[in-house]
């Protein structure tokens, strides 16, 4: 009987030492994918610069300068660059936005259910301790 109070006890404060852990994680994520949600265009490093169309041009420019060995190609124009550009900005968005809200719905939910699960077990383990303070009285 002894060990399987023990048990109990040991048992809540496991899991809630566990809620703990899975809350802080989550609570990073969340702040992390709020940060990124407000800036898409800089929370990832990728190997195009799209913060602005000039960093994208001059990119786009020493690209095309740096091909020695393959056929020439002629570079797009300023309206055609900057139409690629657009679409290439608005893909990352796009795509970063919807990372981002993936991360804040799933971090909320863990964060509800850490919370959930430690205050059950937390109680859990309080009661068995006041049984237990009980009984040796």
């Amino acid at each position: 009987m002894e060990k399987s109070k023990n048990f109990t006890h040991v048992y809540g404060y496991i899991v809630c030492i566990i809620s703990v852990i899975v809350f802080l994680s989550c609570v990073t994520s969340l702040v992390n994918a709020v940060m990124n949600r407000m800036n898409p265009l800089l929370s990832t490093y990728d190997s195009q610069n799209l913060a602005s169309f000039e960093a994208y041009k001059l990119e786009q420019t020493k690209s095309f300068n740096a091909r020695e060995g393959e056929q020439k190609k002629e570079m797009p124009n300023d309206q055609e660059l900057r139409r690629i550009y657009d679409s290439l900005r608005q893909e990352k968005i796009d795509r970063v936005n919807f990372d981002s809200n993936k991360s804040i719905m799933v971090s909320s939910i863990l964060i509800v259910l850490s919370i959930l699960l430690f205050w059950s077990h937390w109680q859990i383990a309080r009661k068995y301790i006041h049984k237990t303070d009980e009984q040796l009285s």
